[in-house]
């Protein structure tokens, strides 16, 4: 799911750019992924669609922000230029339009290549570079009109979603599932943060050191992330697909490469065969080094299409070893009981 509304969200020199996905799209295609995907016609959300997650008063607020020419910030880093607010209606009706043809058989699965990105808008503040929670929306729509009892959120971002956290906090219909730099921006996601009354142990925390490569991230999602999927049983999954763990990345301080993330793809796309059918929708957030995006979206994209990964040019990055993140790890599947599972 893609559409050239997205590139007119720009101030120029931020780090969230258009060329993020220009390189992309045009990786895929010098590659011949895309020819092995078909386009879903997006759609733009509504506010009822907004609505689901989102207060009338923020709608209101990034809709009157639109300024006719230049730009105005919502916060320190978080921008509305004159295309944004058709961007940001764009990008969330993209994934209700993916999360309808999954849920009809219509698609096997999808990959949302959309900006602004959305985890860390929360229900009443845009924030983080987003503006509206693409993928809280998503979920939410799956849950009260598709009829849907269960739904995981899986974030691998290097920044933890605190905006979809706080949408689904004390909600038991909604497992969230994050591996994220900590501690680093926004500064949320602790292991103790774990979900409010009957959604109580439904968030799911992974706050990693900086440092940590493949072999720390594979095993936070083969030994929690797997056996809570397995124990919630969802319906759909939904992921946030945030690239910024990559090693190359300008903006954290994670070396997770290209064949890490093939590794959790693969993972999550088993998990989906196994658990709902396949039933799975994937969702751009972050990723900054052009490159490393480019790459790190092609790996996921063959793992949802069950090809071979496809030999990157970056390799596997520093080859030093990472912290020791084994009692983190234990002490996360002793808080959720997920030993035994």
């Amino acid at each position: 799911m893609y559409d050239p509304l997205f590139l007119e969200h720009e101030v120029p020199g931020h780090p969230e750019s258009p060329n993020r996905l220009r390189a992309i799209m045009s990786h895929l295609d010098l590659h011949g992924v895309t020819g092995q995907m078909v386009p879903v016609q997006p759609r733009d959300a509504g506010h009822e669609d907004l609505r689901l997650v989102h207060t009338r008063e923020l709608i209101e607020r990034v809709m009157d922000a639109a300024p006719a020419g230049g730009h105005r910030w919502l916060d320190v880093d978080t921008y509305v230029a004159p295309a944004s607010y058709g961007a940001a209606l764009r990008a969330a009706g993209g994934l209700l339009a993916a999360v309808d043809g999954v849920l009809a058989a219509e698609l096997d699965s999808a990959f949302c290549f959309v900006r602004p990105p959305g985890h860390h808008a929360t229900p009443a503040a845009a924030m983080g570079f987003c503006l509206f929670n693409n993928v809280a929306i998503a979920a939410a729509h799956a849950l009260e009109r598709r009829e849907l009892d269960r739904v995981a959120i899986v974030d691998f971002d290097v920044h933890h979603g605190n905006g979809t956290q706080d949408a689904f906090y004390a909600d038991p219909r909604v497992l969230y599932f994050s591996t994220h730099q900590f501690p680093f921006y926004p500064g949320t996601g602790d292991w103790n943060e774990t979900g409010a009354g009957e959604a109580a142990g439904n968030t799911i925390n992974v706050p990693l050191p900086r440092g940590c490569g493949d072999d720390a991230f594979t095993a936070a999602y083969e030994e929690i992330c797997a056996p809570a999927l397995r124990r919630f049983k969802p319906q759909m999954i939904l992921v946030s697909a945030g690239f910024d763990a990559h090693f190359a990345d300008p903006l954290a301080q994670e070396l997770l490469s290209t064949a890490g993330y093939y590794r959790i793809a693969s993972l999550l796309g088993g998990l989906a065969s196994e658990l709902c059918g396949g039933r799975i929708v994937y969702a751009l957030e972050g990723g900054y080094d052009l490159t490393a995006i480019s790459w790190s979206s092609h790996a996921c994209v063959d793992a949802l299409l069950g090809n071979e990964l496809t030999v990157d040019a970056l390799g596997a990055g520093p080859q030093v070893r990472g912290p020791d993140v084994s009692g983190l790890l234990a002490r996360i599947k002793g808080l959720h009981d997920l030993s035994a599972v």
